[in-house]
Order: structure tokens, then C-alpha cells, then sequence
């Protein structure tokens, strides 16, 4: 599977997360992750990966779900892992996230893919407005950063 959609966001970042790793998050502020703590918390359980963009604006984001590495070109993370229990994986602006009582939904500035339940490694690559993402089946669904993702 693959896909190419935009979102705008206007607080500089993305999210890749399937929605029932925050149902935790559900009753909590609407920008909980903007504490720097609970953002790296989350990674590192593999519940949800925030791309920090450094600046707001239109992204476009070409996306695919096969085993397959990043072509050189553009700042690449490293292989990030989230977990997926629903199926449901919503990728966009974090100004959507799970909070205040609201979920993303066909409004947001998004997209939902529909994954297998289980691990995946996650790859991104940026170059101007321009974002890539790899995602494939991983046998690991966590982090151990000590910093927040910046790409």
C-alpha cells in the first residue's frame, strides 16, 4: 500500500499513531504532548511518533508500506517503532492528536491507513515541504530516545 496526501499544521509537527495506543490520552489537554516529557514518553512506549518539523505550514507526504529503505537526499531519522492495536493509523498534524475528549476523524488534516495489528519501523525523510515515510512489520514497538524527533 501507498499514498500521497497534504496537511497543514500550525504547530510545526506530524504524528503516526494508530488510535487506540492514546485512548490513554483521551481525557487529557489537547496539547498534553506539547510537554516535552509526556511527547518522549509516548515514543519511547511506541504509542505515537511526533515529527517535529521546525516551522508551520503545507506538507505534502508521500507514504508506503513495504520493506524498503530511504533513497539519499534530505535529513532521515533513524528506524523509529510504534505499535498498532486497532488498525487504525492516523498520520498528520499533531494539532489533531487524541486529547480533550476528541480523536482524529475524515476532517482533520490527515489520513488514516490501515495496518495489521502489530509492530512497525518507521522512516522519514524530509526535504523542504516534502516528507517520505517507510513503514513495514517490525518484531520491535519501541524507543529509546532521550531526545524528541526532529526532521
Amino acid at each position: 500500500m501507498q499514498g500521497t496526501f497534504r496537511f497543514i499544521t500550525d504547530t510545526a509537527t506530524m504524528c503516526v499513531y494508530d488510535l487506540g495506543e492514546l485512548k490513554h490520552r483521551l481525557d487529557d489537554t489537547s496539547d498534553w504532548w506539547s510537554i516535552s516529557e509526556d511527547e518522549l514518553a509516548e515514543v519511547n512506549a511506541g504509542n505515537c511518533l511526533f515529527f517535529n518539523l521546525g516551522q508551520d505550514g503545507v506538507y505534502e507526504v508521500n507514504w508506503i508500506e513495504a520493506d524498503v529503505g530511504m533513497e539519499d537526499g534530505g535529513a532521515m531519522t533513524e528506524v523509529l517503532y510504534f505499535r498498532v492495536s486497532s488498525g487504525s493509523v492516523f498520520v498528520g498534524a499533531a494539532d489533531d492528536v487524541t486529547g480533550d475528549g476528541l480523536e482524529p476523524d475524515h476532517t482533520c488534516e490527515g489520513v488514516f491507513i490501515e495496518l495489521e495489528p502489530g509492530s512497525y519501523a518507521c522512516m522519514a525523510q524530509r526535504e523542504g515541504n516534502q516528507i517520505r515515510l517507510a513503514l513495514s512489520r517490525s518484531e520491535t514497538g519501541t524507543n529509546r530516545r532521550e531526545d524528541l524527533i526532529r526532521i
